[in-house]
């Protein structure tokens, strides 16, 4: 690797303190500098500047590992395609990015540490442009999509059912990034709900997010006929297609989705291997797609389905949920040798990955998509606020992207 990682992370430390700032003074240098860049980002930045620096941040983690690293930008460079990145565009961003380092470092900042994220920089630009050029030329950077049905699946939750308008290649497990012209230029990640299907259709489950932009604009909105913008399939929780192990799948609100669509991948395969789901929701209400664990019920005879849900009157948070399946997992079962699923809100993975663990499951057969440190959505108001309170960013990172 042409630079220093260990310069890299100490400087980079240097400035996280102010985060908030630093992205700030990176979109007016670059969009001062450079003001035809400004039509390729959503009309309300704050939610992009988050975006950047947990990105940045991310690169930075990987640094130590140059396999990680290079599987991360590559996957970045592809997704970026959906953004209409250019190879003309990556310069213009590393000087903007170098000028905020350079500002927000103070009298910390040397000769030594430039030339360290200068080489760093030309290492993340050639290999996301790399990547990106990489990709068939038939592949598109997104997929045009038709909104064929919509139902309520609960107050806050609807399932949408969309053609895309050619085919869309996906594996069950996999989530897709989604863009409304509501909301211009607003890309948010969603799982898609179903197995591939013979006339191509795909279903997400959206659940209204407070002050969510995108999910606000889907859950209240959408119609039918309208259309919407489709990234290409990512993440990597998906079966292993080799195991004939026995299979725990935890389900936790709109995770469902994620988890119907391997059941369904399972459904169409040989009767083979015992399944186990937990369904949980924040009350006896949400469990909102019943009828279809019914119609899955009934194809797998192997299938063994424990919703959960905290007693009537236990109040509606993601925290209540979480007890009765806890419960469910210490009763139901010893692990050791089960492949496990996991898919709902933040905090589930990192929580139940413990509990499994201690009830023997072995955590190399754990498959779920990383989840953020916090799920705390406030600004904050000051610099050391920002450092001390991390924050999720739900719509970035929500897999390992390569």
């Amino acid at each position: 690797m042409p630079f220093d990682p260990a310069v890299i992370r100490a400087s980079f430390a240097v400035v996280e303190r102010r985060a908030d700032h630093m992205a700030k003074y990176f979109y007016a240098h670059l969009f001062a500098r450079n003001p035809g860049v400004r039509a390729f980002f959503p009309a309300q930045m704050t939610e992009q500047r988050d975006r950047f620096f947990a990105a940045l941040t991310q690169i930075v983690l990987r640094m130590e590992n140059p396999e990680q690293l290079t599987g991360y930008l590559r996957a970045l460079g592809r997704d970026h395609r959906k953004f209409q990145a250019a190879p003309e565009h990556y310069p213009a961003v590393g000087a903007s990015l170098i000028a905020a380092l350079r500002h927000f470092s103070g009298h910390s900042w040397t000769p030594e540490i430039e030339k360290a994220w200068t080489e760093a920089y030309t290492v993340i630009a050639r290999t996301m442009t790399g990547a990106a050029s990489g990709v068939p030329p038939e592949v598109p950077a997104w997929w045009e999509a038709e909104v064929a049905t919509r139902r309520r699946a609960a107050a806050d939750i609807v399932v949408l059912t969309l053609m895309p308008m050619r085919p869309y290649p996906f594996v069950p497990g996999q989530y897709l990034t989604l863009s409304s012209p509501r909301v211009p230029k607003v890309w948010r990640p969603y799982s898609i709900a179903n197995a591939p299907r013979s006339d191509g259709t795909l279903d997400v489950h959206v659940r209204r997010v407070p002050g969510g932009l995108l999910s606000t604009a889907l859950v209240d909105d959408a119609a039918p006929g309208e259309l919407l913008r489709l990234g290409h399939p990512l993440g990597d929780a998906v079966l292993d297609p080799h195991s004939r192990r026995p299979l725990l799948a935890v389900a936790a609100g709109t995770g469902w989705g994620q988890t119907r669509a391997l059941l369904e991948q399972l459904a169409a395969g040989p009767a083979d291997r015992d399944v186990t789901v937990v369904l949980a929701a924040r009350s006896q209400a949400e469990q909102y797609d019943l009828p279809a664990v019914e119609r899955l019920l009934a194809r797998c005879a192997r299938l063994r389905v424990l919703p959960t849900a905290p007693a009537r009157g236990e109040g509606r948070d993601d925290a209540d949920a979480d007890a009765p399946v806890r419960d469910a997992l210490a009763r139901y079962g010893h692990w050791s040798g089960w492949d496990v699923h996991l898919s709902g809100p933040p905090g589930l993975a990192p929580s139940l990955t413990a509990l499994l663990t201690e009830l023997g499951a072995d955590p190399a057969l754990i498959r779920h998509d990383p989840a953020p440190v916090t799920f705390n959505r406030a600004r904050p108001l000051t610099s050391s606020e920002w450092f001390l309170d991390q924050r999720d960013v739900p719509w970035i990172n929500r897999t390992d992207l390569g």
